[in-house]
């Protein structure tokens, strides 16, 4: 198969992570805080969070390792309102992780979600956005870094800087940029940034987390043992255990921490330049075919390497199937972000999603031409 379905999953990953998830088995023993082992797992974990600041510029956010970004989200947000926080500012291109969450909190709370103003040519309206938090004081903003439906970055520091004169807590999804787009936390007016261990820090499924201000008390909506202060029935007070409950993903932490390693030593002004060239790359391509519609596309936005696309003649249902059978892994439909594709005028249908990576390949991209002349020659 081609891979063109890097923003659901990077791959391949360095070899340095598939080799750390191999070794992990038989050169570490036990969990952290909960005994020992051949290696320190505690250390391994504590060297992969001073990895994962270093990569963000911070030294005051606290890391907090969660199983995916989805469950992050949704310690962050059910933390949020569960403090009180009631008015909640989104972008209109939140992933389900988001919107799912304050549906169904909106069934219990009473919550005032607003979407952030966008224009039609798909750059935020900054000045709109002004006047939004001065009628409706932000209590929470939430900001997709980069549309997981066809790649738009936000302007996330102008933003924060805007809704921060209101003190709201903002909450940054850096699921699609983390590792991709170079982001100083420590100059930004950022609460909580979550990351996706997966995707654009290329390692491997099943370790996620998000980086927590410690000034913002999140009240904990999950529950259980820590491996410290277990008298206590309440959750610690302490970060990061507050909200690390279980055993940790810490095979998922090896794979992770040689995935942070790879990245600093690669450089992600490296990374983020080798897949912005496979993004021309592949709308040099996509241009080259009438029957083929690009979606959200303006020159003078930033986008990370994300396309959606129409084929005339073909729903996205059934492009599925059919690029499937000729080789190419892509992603169709509405990508889990409805409110994305309302935004766009693709709801409910969808699109065709093609996303390019660092190791998206020359012939990855010949087979995707090849694909495409198959499907003009057969319309």
């Amino acid at each position: 198969m081609a891979y063109f379905n890097n923003a659901a999953t990077t791959y391949p990953k360095p070899e340095c992570v598939y080799k750390a998830m191999a070794d992990f088995g038989s050169q570490y023993v036990g969990s952290s805080d909960r005994g020992g082992g051949a290696k320190s797992v505690g250390k391994l974990i504590s060297d992969t969070r001073s990895l994962l600041k270093e990569l963000f510029h911070t030294h005051n956010h606290e890391v907090i390792f969660t199983p995916t970004a989805t469950l992050a989200l949704n310690m962050i947000i059910q933390g949020l309102v569960v403090s009180g926080r009631k008015n909640i500012y989104i972008t209109p291109f939140e992933h389900n992780a988001v919107t799912r969450v304050l549906h169904g909190l909106g069934k219990m709370y009473e919550l005032k979600v607003q979407e952030l103003k966008v224009k039609h040519d798909y750059t935020y309206d900054l000045e709109r956005i002004g006047y939004q938090f001065s009628e409706v004081k932000p209590d929470v903003v939430i900001v997709s870094h980069a549309s997981n439906v066809f790649g738009l970055v936000a302007p996330a520091d102008e933003i924060f800087s805007l809704s921060k004169k209101y003190q709201a807590v903002n909450v940054l999804d850096m699921s699609q940029t983390a590792g991709l787009i170079d982001t100083d936390l420590g100059n930004l007016n950022c609460d909580c940034a979550v990351f996706a261990g997966h995707k654009t820090l290329y390692g491997p499924t099943g370790i996620s987390g998000f980086l927590l201000n410690p000034n913002i008390a999140l009240t904990p909506v999950i529950y259980g043992g820590t491996g410290v202060d277990s008298a206590n029935q309440d959750m610690p007070r302490e970060l990061p255990s507050r909200y690390e409950m279980g055993t940790m993903n810490a095979w998922g932490i090896a794979g992770l921490h040689a995935a942070l390693t790879w990245l600093k030593e690669t450089g992600i002004e490296h990374i983020h330049k080798l897949e912005q060239i496979n993004r021309g790359k592949l709308l040099d391509i996509l241009g080259e075919y009438e029957f083929i519609q690009l979606v959200g596309i303006n020159p003078d936005c930033e986008y990370v390497g994300v396309v959606s696309m129409l084929i005339d003649g073909i729903s996205s249902d059934s492009a599925a199937s059919i690029f499937d059978r000729l080789g190419i892994d892509v992603r169709t439909g509405l990508q889990c972000a409805p409110y994305a594709h309302k935004f766009l005028g693709t709801f409910p249908a969808g699109t065709i999603r093609l996303s390019v990576g660092y190791f998206t390949s020359d012939e990855d991209f010949q087979k995707l031409r090849d694909a495409l002349d198959y499907i003009g020659d057969n319309l």
